[in-house]
């Protein structure tokens, strides 16, 4: 689902006239952001059969969430800001 709704977000932006370096952050950011919840997906589907279904998704948004800042945090070392 991402790379389609990520093309028909750039196609959306396109149509908008949006100037081309919204269009590149957009597709900048979205690759970053895709790195931190890669294992909320590994997580889930283990975590789901001991916990149930909703410790289950609020350890994966929490997971997320620490991944997300982690992120940031060491973009931001490396000279990278994210918004």
């Amino acid at each position: 689902a991402l790379p389609l709704v990520s093309v028909l977000t750039l196609v959306w932006l396109y149509v908008e006239h949006e100037p081309p370096q919204k269009m590149a952050d957009y597709a900048l950011y979205t690759f970053w952001y895709v790195a931190p919840t890669l294992p909320m997906f590994l997580a889930f589907p283990w975590l789901l059969p001991r916990l149930g279904f909703w410790p289950t998704l609020a350890a994966c948004v929490l997971l997320t969430v620490l991944g997300l800042g982690a992120l940031a945090c060491g973009l931001k070392h490396v000279g990278i800001e994210l918004q």
